[in-house]
Order: C-alpha cells, then sequence, then structure tokens
C-alpha cells in the first residue's frame, strides 16, 4: 500500500514483570512465567485459578493519587502505559509551540471499567445501597482509558477506543497505522489495556471451559501452547503503549526509531462465535502481507495468538501453513501468552511490542512449557522452545484472533543497520 512509512518511536507497558521493557524482554527469552495462583476470599465460592497480575503497579504513584481517583484499574494501567511510551518517544507531555490538533489515540480493551462495575453491582445487591457513585459511569466505560491519554497530553485527533474482544488492541494499532500512513495523523498513540479478575468475569471465563487449572505448585506451568497436554489459557491484567509517528516527522526530531510498522491485515470467519476457522485467518494473514508489500519469504519470526486451547491452537498452524506453504516448516513460532499469559484487550499490544523487540534485539523469545511433548496437530511449523539468537529477521507477524471470529495481523519490520 502506497502512503507515508510509520515509524514505532514509544514503547510502554505495564506487565506482569514491571515496567521496564528491558527485563520483559530478558524474562520473556530466558522462560520465565508471571503465571500465579489466585485465591480470592469470595463467597459463595472463592476463586482458585491460574492468573497473571501487576503486583508491583500502584496507580498513586505511577499517576498521583488526584488522576488515579478518576480512574478504574484498566484506565490506570493505560495511562501509564501511554506516560511511559511518550516519555519513550522523546516527546514533552505539556503542549508546546507544535499543533496536536491530528495527533490522536487509537486504544483496545475487552472489558473496560468492570471492576467499578462490579463494585457498584456488590453495593446494590449485597450491601443494600440505594445510591451508587456518581463516578460510577464515568470510571467504568471503555472509552475512559483513550479519553484520559487525549486530555493529559492535550491530543487533538481522533480518540478512538476498539472492543474486539482478544484482537482489541490489535486492532486499535492497526487502524492507528492507517491513519498515520494516509496522512490523516502525525503521531498516534495506541495500544491496549485490560483487567481480568472482576469475580464475575471470571466466573463467566471459567463456564466457557476455556481456562486452564492450576494451584500454587503448578500454576507457572499451567499455558502449554500447541503442548499435547494442554488445558486452556491464563488470563491476566496489563496495558501496552506504541507512539506511531509519520517517518519524516520522527526523523526531523531526531527520535530513535525502534521498528516500522508496514502492514496490517484483518478479516472475520463470519461461521461462529467461539470456534475458529483457518480460512478466515488465512485471510488476515495475506492481507497484513499484502499490505505491508511482502511475500512469505520475508517474514522470519510469527508472534502466535497461541492461547493453549484445544480447537485454537491447531487451526492457527494450519492457517500459518496454508499461507506460508513449504516455508512453514522453517518458519520460526513462539506463543508468549505461555509467560505472560492473555491480557485479552492488552494482549495484541505486548505482544506487539514483544515483536518489535524481538527484530530490534535479534533474538527471539520462546514458547514455554512447549520441550518434548508437542501436539500432533500443531506440527509444520519451527516452534521456538528456547530464545533463538542471531537469526536477524527482516519481519515479522503479530497474530490476534478473537471470540467473534475477528482476526488481526500486524507487519513490522526492523530497522537494524
Amino acid at each position: 500500500m502506497v502512503g507515508r512509512r510509520v515509524a514505532i518511536t514509544g514503547l510502554g507497558l505495564v506487565s506482569p514483570y514491571g515496567g521496564d521493557l528491558a527485563d520483559f524482554f530478558s524474562r520473556l527469552c530466558a522462560g520465565e512465567s508471571a503465571i500465579r495462583h489466585l485465591l480470592t476470599d469470595d463467597q459463595p465460592r472463592p476463586l482458585s485459578i491460574p492468573f497473571v497480575s501487576c503486583p508491583t503497579f500502584d496507580p498513586d504513584v505511577a499517576l498521583g493519587r488526584p488522576l488515579a481517583s478518576m480512574m478504574d484499574r484498566f484506565a490506570q494501567l493505560g495511562m501509564a502505559a501511554a506516560f511511559d511510551a511518550w516519555d519513550d518517544a522523546g516527546l514533552p507531555r505539556a503542549v508546546g509551540d507544535e499543533s496536536r490538533d491530528d495527533w490522536g489515540v487509537s486504544w483496545g480493551t475487552a472489558l473496560g471499567g468492570t471492576l467499578a462495575y462490579e463494585k457498584g453491582y456488590r453495593e446494590l445487591w449485597q450491601r443494600g445501597r440505594e445510591r451508587l457513585s456518581p463516578l460510577s459511569v464515568l470510571l467504568g466505560m471503555n472509552n475512559a482509558a483513550n479519553a484520559h491519554i487525549s486530555i493529559q497530553l492535550g491530543l487533538g485527533g481522533v480518540s478512538a477506543s476498539h472492543t474486539v474482544a482478544c484482537a482489541s488492541s490489535a486492532v486499535a494499532i492497526g487502524e492507528a497505522f492507517r491513519r498515520v500512513r494516509s496522512g490523516e495523523a502525525t503521531v498516534m498513540l495506541t495500544g491496549g489495556s485490560d483487567v481480568s479478575q472482576a469475580y464475575g468475569v471470571a466466573r463467566a471465563w471459567e463456564a466457557l471451559r476455556v481456562m486452564a487449572p492450576g494451584d500454587a505448585e503448578t500454576s507457572p506451568a499451567a499455558c502449554r501452547p500447541f503442548a499435547a497436554d494442554r488445558r486452556g489459557l491464563v488470563l491476566g491484567e496489563g496495558a501496552a503503549a506504541l507512539v506511531l509517528e509519520d517517518w519524516e516527522h520522527a526523523v526531523a526530531r531526531g527520535a530513535t526509531i525502534h521498528g516500522e510498522i508496514v502492514g496490517y491485515g484483518a478479516s472475520c470467519d463470519h461461521t461462529h462465535l467461539v470456534r475458529p476457522e483457518a480460512a478466515g485467518q488465512v485471510r488476515a494473514l495475506h492481507a497484513g502481507l499484502a499490505d505491508g508489500g511482502l511475500t512469505p519469504d520475508d517474514i522470519g519470526y510469527v508472534n502466535a495468538h497461541g492461547t493453549a486451547t484445544a480447537e485454537g491452537d491447531p487451526i492457527e498452524i494450519a492457517a500459518l501453513k496454508a499461507v506460508f506453504g513449504e516455508r512453514a516448516a522453517t518458519l520460526p513460532v513462539s506463543a508468549t501468552k505461555s509467560m505472560h499469559g492473555h491480557l485479552l484487550g492488552a494482549a495484541g499490544a505486548i505482544e506487539a511490542i514483544a515483536t518489535v523487540l524481538a527484530l530490534r534485539e535479534d533474538v527471539l523469545p520462546p514458547t514455554r512449557n512447549l520441550a518434548d511433548n508437542l501436539d500432533p496437530a500443531c506440527v509444520g511449523v519451527d516452534h521456538l522452545t528456547v530464545a533463538r539468537r542471531g537469526s536477524a529477521p527482516c519481519a515479522a507477524l503479530s497474530n490476534s484472533f478473537a471470540f467473534g471470529g475477528s482476526n488481526a495481523v500486524l507487519v513490522f519490520r526492523s530497522v537494524r543497520p
């Protein structure tokens, strides 16, 4: 697709490993699991599940109490990641002489402010309250994160939230990319955030029978994408943000460029709400490659959606084999959800950052818990079970495939000298 080049000049996250990018990536490459056991005191039945949390995140420290008090936790996480990405891009938080009227936000969340809503429900039904906080709607609305980001950074362009289940932030990034490439925006702050430990949310996912079991001892190994003994996904919380910028604008101001986003493909299976279909994923993969002007031979790594569900994993591998043909056997593939869990609406963004860092650092992170137990239905690609260094891929894909049949593929290119 002809248009402006789009640079990635800022990266920020709040992850289960903390907020330091180098530490996040080094732990992924070391195969370190952030999955722990969650045991709550909820009644009548406590939650006891593997879970991924951000235990070191303190919103009052990251944002200041006045600002943090105006947000649900998903927006707090998003605002903190956005600030970090903005600072990493070397952009001032205060509006200066340069107009930001075409600078915008494109944000993904699957759940929005569920903690705020659940707190309200408990106050109404368990405690017999007749009135709720007047902030309840403002805390719970799905566009709260992008609205706060726009306000705090003075961004006068589009401020959009995307709710596309597990593909939310991948779609948000793809749509932001299109705006910069087309010339509609000079700078877009994009990514996603989600929090899934609300009791009702966790119980709803549990009812789908797609969540991996585990206790305090076994939880770190609970998520096993592509393994024969996989038993489901592990929910989590977190946020990730990227600054996408017109290439010439970034170069003119001397910005550090982490990588380049060159393509975005999206499709819908249009067959089933829950069961994925390889044909729909193939369309998204082909669309992403075509959009980036690349061929399958140009791709040196795929960060897979890889949720460790019974049906999802083999279908994704089938889609990759259909697109890459004979080349698939040597195509490096890994699923970092095996370590950082499934962050739902934030998953595409944190995996996009992992993919950008893999290209920048020339290190491909592995899939944890996949040593000698590969499912025969998932053979046919080069599964990374340990980090691989020195392969110098020039381009990589990040896949996000969601309930509802929504598929999104992001295509990144290295800018190493």
